[in-house]
């Protein structure tokens, strides 16, 4: 069996992740449960990959003269807890004990702020194109491990558009829902079989 390059938390921290720090955060409020896994898609300039912007986007270094579309994000101030590129990379920008600020006016059956209690998850991707493989397998490897570090989160993974219909449309139709749930569901059979043998 093929071990996971994500398979631990530790202080908030994915180990095998990336780490670069966003200043984007604060602290999640008192005595809040993480339960919700949000997945995103993000691309800057939008449906182009690679460059290193949504990192700097991320970090308040973004040089916004670079391109005409980033002057209609300019001075927005985002994060996410995770990014995972094309290539399958996952970078970390937020402890997952704090709050980023990824979902902004969100609601998950009928909780309001879904900041306060959610892990965001973003993909290098956008609503026009698909995924790679690397990614989803990448994606599959961390949320079960964030589903064993933070066992209220069972099967709450919603995408943006599911907690801000009104507002949001990512991961978009691009992102195969029902691959995803199967790899999951997969992973989580063989890792259950491996420990019974």
């Amino acid at each position: 069996m093929q071990h996971s390059k994500f398979a631990q938390v530790e202080d908030g921290v994915l180990i095998g992740a990336t780490q670069i720090a966003s200043p984007n955060f604060n602290v999640r409020p008192d005595g809040t449960d993480i339960q919700l896994i949000v997945i995103h898609n993000i691309s800057l300039p939008p449906s182009q990959f690679g460059g290193g912007y949504i990192q700097q986007f991320f970090q308040n270094k973004l040089d916004w003269s670079l391109h005409p579309y980033f002057q209609t994000i300019e001075g927005m101030q985002v994060s996410a807890h995770l990014l995972i590129l094309r290539t399958g990379e996952v970078i970390q920008f937020v402890n997952f004990n704090d709050r980023s600020w990824h979902a902004g006016r969100s609601s998950y059956l009928a909780q309001k702020e879904c900041n306060d209690y959610s892990i965001g998850i973003e993909l290098e991707g956008s609503d026009d194109l698909p995924f790679e493989k690397e990614q989803y397998q990448s994606l599959v490897e961390v949320v079960q491990t964030l589903q064993q570090a933070y066992p209220k989160i069972q099967n709450h993974i919603a995408g943006h558009s599911d907690i801000a219909p009104k507002r949001k449309t990512d991961p978009g139709p691009f992102f195969d829902w029902p691959l995803f749930r199967f790899q999951l569901s997969a992973a989580k059979l063989s890792k259950k079989t491996s420990f019974d043998l």
